[in-house]
């Protein structure tokens, strides 16, 4: 079995989708907009077959988004090696990304790092 797709609710569609166009690679699919609804939707495409979809619509609300809270808390990505944790690390930091854990070995054998992205979604990446 396999999650054919992940979804969150974004304020800044376009700016969600340049951001994990610009630093994971997405091959985003054409806009998708229901005029009815309001609904906005981008579908990302990413290396492996894994996908994630950008929705907003207009009566969307703000809520608190916490390191740690209950329910969904992060998407991770993985990369090539430690060298590229920590290379895709320091571009983000150099172009404003919030860092919010440098990078580490884990207590599982792994080495991540992690960010937040522009709407404060937990990122992180791995090797």
């Amino acid at each position: 079995m396999l999650i054919e797709h992940m979804a969150i609710y974004v304020r800044d569609l376009e700016r969600l989708r340049d951001f994990y166009e610009k630093y994971f690679g997405a091959r985003v699919e054409p806009k998708y907009h229901n005029p009815k609804t309001g609904l906005q939707a981008y579908f990302l495409n990413f290396d492996g077959g894994s996908r994630l979809e950008l929705m907003t619509r207009p009566e969307l609300t703000a809520s608190a988004k916490h390191q740690y809270q209950e329910g969904f808390i992060h998407i991770a990505f993985r990369v090539d090696s430690r060298d590229a944790v920590n290379a895709l690390t320091e571009k983000m930091r150099g172009d404003g990304i919030k860092v919010v854990g440098e990078p580490r070995l884990t207590g599982t054998g792994g080495y991540e790092s992690c960010v937040f992205d522009p709407e404060n979604n937990l990122v992180e990446i791995t090797d």
